[in-house]
Order: structure tokens, then sequence, then C-alpha cells
């Protein structure tokens, strides 16, 4: 049997490692091209949606001399969350994971953790249409876009690579040194490699991605980035509660969920939220989302409800975080 092996980035802090990835029989959702015309790119997508996961298989994680083992959950994920406590360098670091196969070792991938750079600030942002213009207002005009524009024809904002450039170098002295960037997306993990690439055509601060639960078919095809958002909060949470001693600014839209969200973070993490951004979708501002923003102001927590980057840019800069 042939097997396909996925790592996502990973984190670490001074006590604990976290890795996480699927597994799959024959091919993972990022073996098919994201750079096609036509027809061939409508039937790349849709093929990343055609996956086989496998479930309840051994996986080994090898890191700066350590190993640990788990198994596959029913959906092919994977998350080793372990302890780890040795001196390790701020940056990217390269780890290992090993699929057994029966009574032998099969496949064997490499993928990149990190460990934060000395800082105030972290970063988490949402993606589409916080820096990927998506259309998630509209249904079909969102599934017109993804089935018929390849990465090279998606577009981004215009100024948001200069806001998030700024975020990711303020307060850092040195041209290596940067803040942590996390993007958390609605979008399921099947279009892993496509945030990856778009993100970095774009020169966007490179991060560790948190994406909702894969699916494996047409029919959850049909119904991508729509659903319950309640992943979003666990996965912001969870940041936070790995690196308790942040200051965050949290970034997304008014499309969504993502105000609310960032509302709930305010209330659960008083200390933590610095600033939140939200992008304004559509040609008027909405009331329910200034109204929410109105009382996380009141948490003491500043906002900027904005249309185009420049307007992000300004608030960051009167705040003095850029």
């Amino acid at each position: 049997m042939k097997l396909d092996l996925k790592l996502y980035r990973g984190y670490v802090n001074d006590k604990e490692l976290v890795v996480f990835g699927h597994l799959f029989k024959s091919w993972a959702p990022d073996k098919y091209r994201l750079d096609r015309k036509g027809i061939k790119h409508t039937s790349a997508i849709i093929h990343k949606f055609r996956i086989k996961p496998l479930s309840n298989y051994e996986l080994h994680l090898y890191f700066k001399g350590k190993e640990w083992k788990t198994k596959t959950m029913e959906d092919g994920y994977f998350r080793f969350t372990v302890p780890f406590e040795k001196d390790l360098e701020s940056g990217w670091h390269e780890y290992e994971v090993v699929a057994k196969m029966e009574d032998h070792f099969g496949i064997i991938e490499k993928g990149e953790l990190l460990k934060p750079y000395d800082s105030q600030l972290g970063i988490i942002s949402d993606i589409d249409d916080t820096f990927l213009i998506s259309h998630s207002n509209s249904f079909f005009k969102k599934l017109y876009v993804m089935l018929s524009k390849n990465v090279n024809r998606r577009k981004i904002f215009e100024d948001v690579v200069d806001h998030y450039k700024a975020l990711s170098k303020a307060g850092q002295d040195s041209e290596q040194a940067s803040n942590s960037f996390f993007y958390v997306s609605s979008s399921e993990w099947n279009l892993y490699d496509f945030i990856v690439e778009f993100a970095e055509m774009h020169d966007l601060p490179k991060a560790v991605i948190k994406l909702k639960k894969i699916k494996t078919g047409i029919s959850d095809f049909i119904k991508t980035g729509r659903g319950n958002h309640d992943h979003k909060f666990q996965k912001v949470k969870d940041i936070i509660s790995f690196y308790p001693n942040l200051e965050y600014v949290l970034l997304g839209d008014d499309s969504q969920q993502d105000v609310h969200i960032y509302e709930r973070i305010c209330k659960t993490y008083p200390e933590n939220v610095k600033s939140i951004y939200i992008r304004q979708t559509g040609k008027e501002q909405k009331e329910e989302i200034k109204e929410v923003l109105n009382n996380i102001e009141s948490l003491n927590v500043s906002t900027c409800y904005f249309k185009n980057s420049q307007q992000a840019i300004k608030h960051s800069k009167e705040l003095e975080i850029i």
C-alpha cells in the first residue's frame, strides 16, 4: 500500500513541542499542482478534496535526538504535544516524522517548527478576505473563483503586505529576528499548500498555519469554508495559551465571525490582546460589527474597522505598534 505523509509547521516553547499533520492512502492534497489553467486547475482543486486519510497508523517523531510515538486519528490527523525543555535557538528548525508500515518503517518526511524570537508581540491573522480576496460573502462567487483562478491569478488586498511586514519587524532590532505570525482560517487542511504558496508568492511573513478539519469528498468540497467557526476560537485560544507572555494583534474581516471570535478571546484573555483589525468587505460598514468593536474597546483593547490597509497602517503607527 502506498502512503503519503503531509506535515505542517509546528511550534515550541520552553517546555513543550507541538507537531501535526495527516497521513493518506495514495496521494496527499499537495500533490496536485496549483499553477495549471482552465479545466486542469478545476480538476486539481477537486482532487484535493477526494483524498483518503488513514486512521490508527503508527508514526514516530524525531527531533534533536529525541523520539516520540503516536497513531493517527480517524480522519488521518495526528498531533504530537510532548514535553521538550532542551535549549533551542530562536527561528525555524527541521523535524522528521516516519510512518511505520507493518513491521518496517515506510515513508519519511521532514517539516519545520518555530521557536519564536524574543519579542513582546504575536500576530494572529485570518486568511480569506483578510489578506486573500475570496468573496466569502457570496457562496457562488467564492466557489467560482476557487475553481477558475489558479494561485497565480488570485489577488491580495493592496498594502496588506506592507502592514504585515511592519508588524513582523515591530520592536525587533536585527534583520533576522521577527515577531511570530499565525494564520488561522475556516479553510480546510486540503488547501494548506495553496495558502503556503500564495503567502510565499506575495512575500507575506512566514507563519504557523492552523486550518479546519480535513474534508474527503465532493459533497464536502461544496461546503468548503462554511459551517461552524468555533474551531477558530479554539485554535486562537491554543496559541495564546501556549505563548501567554505575548501581547497579540488580531486581524480578520467582517464577512464571517471573526469579530465575535475575537470578542470572546478578549473576554477570555483580558491582558493579552493589544489591538484588533477588522477589514470591511462590503460597500458599507456593518452596524453589528461596530457594536461589537465598541464593546471590545470597553475592555481596553484598541480596534480598527478599515476598508484599506493604509488605514490599518496609520492606526498601528498611532498606537506605536509599528
